[in-house]
């Protein structure tokens, strides 16, 4: 997957649109976590560094109506982005009109623009969201070049993404957008093996395309998180009242079948009578009994995930192994991240969402190659599927 980056570019005097991904947790008008405002400097410094003009913009959270507003402006976002920087940053309370179209021309080299959040067009109609052809001409004649490195919307198609570039601006990746690619898809495409898959979480219809995707190319997938039950269902066991996806029992068994041994299910749960923290758990080996829910993996279980891992050269996980929010169902997510965590000379990868707010929440983040900005972007590459906002940038 050879694209143009920002390198391929000369950006000296240019304006340079940049879609980032500003879509960072704001509470009261203050970020709680800035880590992808972070992820997004070293583009925006190499384009000042070139001499060019940089004009940001980015969704934050969902809007729909003139309420949606409060609180999902990109105003805080610019002023951190300014400290970050060391440098005045240009904020505009607008998305399109002629404060916009002034304070661009107003930029000199080097100078930084961010314009409010592009889901505001969302308001009046699905501008941003649909794609509005009229929206992405009006932003591609702000600017004379177009970077994407926005990885979190790439599975989106966007105005702010595939419309810009749908106009026949020069289209390039970020260098956020190249490392995803790079990590992601070398990992499903050439992996150096043997490959490991870890996917937990809920639900195995949100996963299903990335097993039968990977059967073929993974030498292990190891299944955690609630959807083993669904998988314990389709084998016959008794779940007790864990979570099970009845729909979805005669996929889970044809997925065990096309998988063979390849496929690690877990071999014990930490089990509790109800979703909490605060009743008493148990330790049970295969079958959960009557009254109880499987809420984590247990000790038997992470001791065969770390010696599945073991050796291992390519991991990618998405998903935790258990509630890993309650400190009594964390053990599989901790184990497993401490076994990823412990590999010598391997590529290790999360993709995203909740296994990356596991691994930054226990202090392993920078124990991994490579954590993923798009939960839900890395799940469609590891599902093999083309990414509209990747598509759309320009071939090398």
């Amino acid at each position: 997957m050879a694209k143009m980056t920002v390198k391929d570019l000369d950006l000296k005097d240019k304006k340079v649109l940049v879609r980032v991904d500003f879509n960072v947790p704001v509470k009261d008008g203050v970020i709680t976590d800035d880590t992808r405002i972070k992820a997004a400097l070293p583009t925006i410094n190499y384009i000042l560094e070139q001499g060019g003009k940089a004009i940001l913009f980015s969704h934050l959270g969902r809007v729909k109506t003139e309420e949606d507003k409060a609180g999902k402006s990109l105003k805080p976002v610019a002023e951190r982005l300014s400290e970050l920087l060391g440098k005045n940053v240009t904020f505009v309370p607008e998305t399109r009109g002629s404060e916009l179209e002034a304070a661009i021309a107003d930029m000199k080299d080097g100078d930084v623009v961010v314009f409010e959040n592009t889901r505001f067009e969302d308001i009046d109609g699905k501008k941003e969201s649909g794609n509005d052809a009229e929206l992405g001409k009006y932003w591609a004649s702000l600017g004379d070049v177009f970077v994407n490195d926005a990885f979190g919307t790439a599975h989106r198609a966007h105005a702010s993404n595939v419309g810009i570039a749908s106009t026949g601006i020069p289209t390039v990746a970020g260098f956020l957008m190249e490392k995803e690619i790079k990590f992601i898809g070398e990992a499903v495409e050439e992996p150096k093996r043997p490959m490991i898959a870890i996917l937990g979480g809920a639900k195995v219809s949100d996963k299903i395309g990335v097993i039968k995707n990977l059967i073929p190319k993974a030498d292990k997938i190891l299944i955690g998180g609630g959807m083993t039950y669904t998988f314990y269902k389709a084998k016959g066991m008794e779940i007790g009242n864990s979570l099970v996806e009845a729909d979805k029992v005669e996929l889970a068994k044809e997925l065990i079948e096309a998988a063979g041994d390849k496929l690690v299910l877990p071999v014990d749960s930490i089990t509790a009578a109800e979703f909490s923290n605060d009743v008493p758990t148990e330790e049970h080996t295969g079958d959960v009994p009557a009254g109880q829910m499987g809420l984590d993996i247990g000790p038997e279980s992470i001791a065969l995930f770390a010696q599945t891992l073991a050796g291992a050269k390519t991991v990618v996980w998405n998903g935790p192994m258990g509630v890993f929010e309650m400190s009594n169902f964390a053990n599989g997510t901790i184990g497993v991240c401490e076994a990823i965590a412990n590999l010598t000379d391997a590529t290790t990868i999360i993709g995203g969402g909740d296994s990356a707010a596991a691994a930054e929440q226990l202090g392993f983040a920078d124990k991994f190659t490579h954590i993923s900005t798009g939960g839900g972007a890395s799940l469609e590459l590891l599902e093999g599927k083309e990414l509209p906002g990747l598509a759309a940038i320009n071939d090398k």
